[in-house]
């Protein structure tokens, strides 16, 4: 054998076994990181593909505060909140964005649920920027559009502030139209609408849209003497599941609360932070993605306490005598329990 051959021979077995090493280094790496992951309980969020709950469990993820907090979160994407839902409820996932209320009504017919605050975001009442409507008393003969049904928690509000001030009926005295959200948002835009009350989200493209917020749900509630600070959603979760893994339950609010502070923040770190959630945001602009943005730090809960949960209580009890049974349930009193305060 020639020197040439010799030196190719001793080149091509020493690539092969810097590869087979490689290999080897490589396969313990992710034996490594997968035995890392099955040490750290996986928590199943249920969420909905483009929902703004995504916003802030994609963050936890995507910096890995999950990992910092010992947990594995895991999301389950599903087509709406009636099957987040149902999910939670078969053991499917084990947590998921819901409000209240529903969490009440739930443990009212037996099934004890908890909720921790996720967000105090509600919607808007929004008219066109040229309109003439200046103030709820305006409302008398125009064409609402109202996001969800009859039972909304926001048109019960406005029906009830807009009686008590102003003497208005609006199921009788305006001409409500219920529909979903886009399809409204849609029709205010093309003149079909003289007002839309609808999600915070959808209330934050039509503002970005130049289109005029005449008041919020917030200030709904502040007018009619209740706390405008009670978060209108949060995560939602078995009280078994929660007694049976407090650690677990533990690690998932401090990654959440990681993502928050992230989330919530004017550095170079939460633009970046924001600008990586912008394709699931689904912002068609700039000005869109700017009032997306602002709308949710704007709910991001700051308090969470006693006073907050008394003022929860006072508010069930409004739109328990508002919506009825058909809204509550049975339950004519928040079920305690409801929000969960520890496993004591």
């Amino acid at each position: 054998m020639t020197a040439g051959c010799t030196r190719r021979a001793l080149l091509l077995s020493s690539g092969a076994l810097a590869a087979a090493m490689a290999t080897a280094t490589g396969r313990r790496s992710a034996m490594a990181a997968s035995q890392t992951v099955a040490t750290r309980p996986a928590i199943r969020a249920g969420v909905l593909k483009f929902g703004t709950v995504s916003w802030e469990l994609d963050t936890v993820r995507a910096n890995r505060f999950d990992e910092e907090a010992g947990i594995a979160l895991q999301l389950t994407e599903l087509a709406g909140n009636q099957a987040t839902q149902v999910a939670l409820q078969a053991g499917a996932v084990d947590v998921i964005v819901s409000d209240w209320l529903w969490v009440s009504r739930m443990r009212s017919q037996g099934e004890a649920l908890s909720f921790i605050p996720y967000s105090t975001a509600l919607g808007a009442l929004v008219v066109p920027a040229g309109s003439g409507i200046s103030g709820i008393a305006d409302l008398r003969g125009r064409r609402i559009g109202v996001a969800g049904s009859p039972l909304d928690k926001s048109w019960l509000l406005l029906r009830a502030l807009s009686a008590d001030r102003y003497g208005l009926a609006l199921d009788r005295d305006a001409v409500p139209v219920f529909a979903a959200p886009p399809l409204l948002n849609g029709k205010l835009i093309d003149g079909e609408l003289d007002a839309v009350l609808t999600y915070w989200p959808f209330a934050a493209r039509l503002e970005a849209q130049g289109q005029r917020v005449l008041m919020t749900v917030s200030g709904m509630l502040e007018a009619l003497g209740q706390a405008a600070s009670v978060p209108s959603v949060g995560y939602v979760f078995k009280e078994q599941w929660a007694r049976a893994n407090p650690a677990a339950l533990a690690g998932f609010q401090a990654a959440v609360a990681q993502a928050r502070t992230l989330l919530a923040g004017t550095g170079a770190a939460s633009d970046a932070a924001w600008n990586r959630l912008a394709p699931i945001m689904k912002a068609e602009d700039d000005a869109t993605f700017r009032t997306l943005r602002d709308r949710f730090r704007d709910g991001i809960p700051r308090r969470w306490g006693e006073a907050e949960r008394e003022g929860a209580a006072k508010l069930y009890s409004l739109l328990a005598s508002l919506g009825g049974r058909e809204l509550v349930g049975d339950g004519r009193t928040l079920a305690p329990g409801t929000f969960w305060t520890g496993a004591e």
